[in-house]
């Protein structure tokens, strides 16, 4: 487990940034620190440079045994790309790279972890927990860089990829929550009666997941409430000057919609700042509390010391590897999106299921395996933390990208899904409140997930039905047909020519 295995030179109770409150006390501790400075912690591998044979070793044991079995996905990267320049196999093309994603994120995760042993503690696990979720920050901006702006009325066969890219926004949340958080309970439970975690755990992971769901459930709620109350936008048709439905049509309710999303989005983005900076500030965050109380109870912990371990150059040649195959193959992915829908597949189960399936999976695979070597603390922290930053950072992000690339992009989720997330943080927090977890919670969890995505894949694209789009009621509410409008802007005329 590489966040339990920190550098000696770094104190437990030591933060990342100074503050006033630890200033004296890291200035004491600068003469024990300074005797440790040139002994080998547990991130150091013992060499210097790049070696291949043991750049190839370290790579393929990986970070623990499941990991090491999905390095045996590794030849679907070149035959994904191989079949890019074959013509046709649509369906193919995207079926290879869809599974060579997941190695090639194994891999990033893993140099993660490899970087975060070398690092203080608080550093190490910030980064490694960005560096877990660069993939779906990649995967949502090839989406929008993809999304054709001109055809936001269709699906995602038609080039409007909106409908997807929300989908997998809430279905990345939707995936650690359950099914990740469900298999960990699960898998830990096999192994002990019951695992108890610590209390700030659920404090800070449910209390942040529900300020983050407010946010996304803003620009929906306020769709919600108006869409009923406007008037469709009719070319040649003018009301009254002054009149509240002359100012109220249904484009001035979807550039409201966009604007609140832009402002929530830069909302969103300041609180994850200000979690990153209470957590690297705090002598008693989140980090600390997880780490001191998981590090000395891992029961592969020896295994882990004893194992080879990249260099520092070995780490960052492994990062430009998996990085660079991460987006090539997130790219190859995406274009054959639309075929994937034309084939039959869903949006919303495209987004909300199979996308996050494939971005998430090597760090669920590291999560596992921390519940099931009974450090039931990092593993929930590797659970809750990326729901976090995919509704604070990663989600708002792609609206930003959106905006600044010109493509309107906003947080009007379908109430169907919003509802989803609510109710699944609350089922989570009920979990997490007693402290503890057992192999029967985590078996409903999944069996949630797996009704979601039952329901998914039945669930229309937005072409044939959507609950909280610009087809719906706000439609139906003035059913004009061409012969009226043709009758009032004679009647106009008229009044004009008067």
């Amino acid at each position: 487990m590489a966040s339990a295995q920190r550098p000696g030179n770094s104190h437990e109770s030591t933060a990342l940034l100074p503050t006033a409150l630890n200033h004296g006390q890291s200035t004491n501790q600068h003469g024990a620190d300074h005797a440790q400075a040139h002994a080998n912690h547990e991130g150091e591998s013992g060499r210097t440079g790049f070696h291949p044979r043991w750049f190839l070793t370290v790579l393929w044991r990986s970070s623990c045994t499941a990991s090491m079995l999905v390095n045996v996905l590794w030849p679907f990267v070149p035959v994904a790309i191989i079949l890019h320049f074959v013509p046709g196999l649509h369906l193919w093309k995207f079926a290879a790279a869809y599974i060579a994603v997941i190695p090639s994120a194994n891999l990033l995760g893993f140099a993660g972890q490899e970087l975060a042993r070398k690092l203080p503690k608080v550093a190490g696990i910030l980064i490694e927990t960005t560096l877990g979720s660069i993939v779906e920050i990649i995967l949502f901006v090839v989406l929008v860089v993809k999304h054709d702006a001109n055809a936001s009325a269709g699906s995602g066969d038609e080039g409007n990829l909106i409908p997807i890219i929300q989908a997998a926004i809430l279905g990345s949340i939707l995936t650690n929550l359950l099914l990740c958080l469900g298999l960990c309970f699960f898998f830990g439970g096999l192994r002990r009666t019951s695992q108890k975690f610590h209390a700030i755990v659920s404090e800070v992971g449910t209390g942040l997941l529900l300020v983050a769901a407010f946010g996304l459930l803003i620009p929906s709620a306020f769709y919600s409430a108006l869409k009923s109350e406007t008037v469709p936008d009719i070319p040649g048709l003018g009301l009254q000057h002054g009149s509240r439905h002359d100012r109220f049509t249904v484009g001035k309710l979807q550039d409201d919609v966009l604007r609140i999303s832009h402002a929530t989005s830069i909302a969103l983005i300041i609180a994850f700042a200000l979690y990153v900076w209470y957590q690297a500030s705090s002598q008693h965050s989140i980090f600390d509390e997880v780490i001191e109380m998981d590090e000395h109870r891992d029961a592969d912990r020896n295994t882990d010391i004893e194992k080879p371990k990249f260099t520092m150059t070995e780490t960052t040649v492994a990062l430009v590897i998996s990085l660079t195959s991460v987006t090539l193959l997130l790219v190859l992915l995406v274009e054959k999106i639309e075929h994937v829908v034309e084939a039959g597949v869903p949006d919303q189960f495209l987004g909300l299921i199979l996308l996050p399936l494939v971005e998430k999976a090597a760090e669920h695979l590291t999560a596992i395996d921390e519940a099931w070597d009974g450090v039931i603390n990092v593993a929930l922290y590797h659970c809750l933390a990326p729901s976090i930053q995919t509704a604070l950072l990663n989600g708002p992000l792609v609206v930003i990208v959106g905006w600044l690339l010109g493509k309107p992009i906003d947080l009007n989720f379908e109430i169907l899904m919003i509802g989803l997330l609510v109710l699944s943080i609350l089922v989570v927090g009920n979990f997490l409140r007693d402290g503890e977890s057992n192999w029967l919670e985590g078996a409903l969890l999944v069996i949630i997930y797996v009704i979601i995505a039952i329901m998914c894949w039945y669930y229309p694209n937005p072409d044939v039905a959507t609950s909280n789009g610009l087809e719906g009621p706000a439609a139906a509410h003035f059913p004009i047909s061409m012969d009226m409008i043709q009758q009032l802007q004679k009647m106009m005329n008229e009044n004009a020519g008067r």
